[in-house]
């Protein structure tokens, strides 16, 4: 790539880790740019994985007060079934073909922001009491079966699946918001190490890009850590909003109006 398309990719990735540190949706920002720099979206979607993890291990060392060893004990169904989900989802994201992975991007991009955009609402509504006491083997069975497909996404794409997840683990009789947090955020990382996993041993990944965006991503991660103490996260997620919109009509255009 040119000079100005590294310092381009190195910038939008400090920029996305720093939204992923403030209210979240920062792929909304570096998986099209992966695919406007000319990289099959396939690809793109798993360099842009590869290239954000990181930033979400450390997101989950800053839930590790909320997470005791009950709690984690209660939720290993959750994350059995994640992994083995998440494993299916990369398997199925490389066994795509290009054709009709372009065609589900902006399906995907939209649905993505829309549960972005009603994140505050879903969080409302499961973070009242729910009881924690009593749960039955058979509950326990589908909450867990629920959380199967949730775990294929992650790994095949992954945008917004963090905020599906609330409903469940309250289900699951998780009350504290901030422990609800960290389980999403738990859940998500340990996914995104299978899918991470699997796309490098199938050499998916565009490891000049990922690891600059890995630097920029970093960077922008501490950044956001600093601004999420001096700015309102509200209207971070307003910009969010906008681009992840924006990201989902260009694409919506670019697949099935341009000519």
């Amino acid at each position: 790539m040119s000079l100005s398309a590294n310092a381009l990719l190195l910038g939008v990735a400090f920029v996305a880790g720093a939204l992923n540190s403030i209210a979240g949706g920062g792929s909304f920002l570096s998986f099209p740019l992966l695919v406007f720099l000319g990289i099959p979206s396939v690809n793109a979607n798993a360099t842009n994985t590869v290239a954000l993890w990181p930033g979400t291990i450390a997101s989950t060392g800053a839930y590790r007060k909320a997470l005791s060893a009950d709690l984690l004990k209660r939720m290993l169904p959750m994350l059995i079934i994640t992994l083995a989900g998440s494993l299916a989802g990369a398997l199925l994201l490389l066994n795509t073909r290009q054709r009709t992975f372009d065609h589900l991007v902006p399906w995907l991009l939209l649905a993505g922001t829309l549960l972005f955009t009603f994140r505050t609402t879903i969080t409302r509504r499961v973070a009242r009491p729910h009881p924690s006491q009593g749960l039955s083997a058979g509950t326990i069975g589908w909450i867990v079966l629920a959380q199967a497909p949730l775990g294929i996404y992650i790994g095949y794409f992954g945008a917004g699946v963090g905020i599906l997840m609330l409903p469940l683990l309250a289900l699951m009789g998780v009350e504290n918001i901030h422990a609800m947090s960290g389980l999403r955020t738990l859940l998500v990382t340990c996914g995104n190490a299978v899918a991470v996993t699997v796309f490098i041993l199938a050499h998916a990944i565009y490891w000049p890009q990922a690891l600059l965006m890995m630097v920029g991503a970093i960077a922008g991660g501490y950044l956001g850590a600093w601004l999420a103490q001096k700015m309102d996260p509200r209207t971070v997620g307003y910009v969010v909003i906008a681009i992840g919109y924006s990201m989902s009509a260009y694409f919506f255009w670019r697949m099935y109006l341009q000519r």
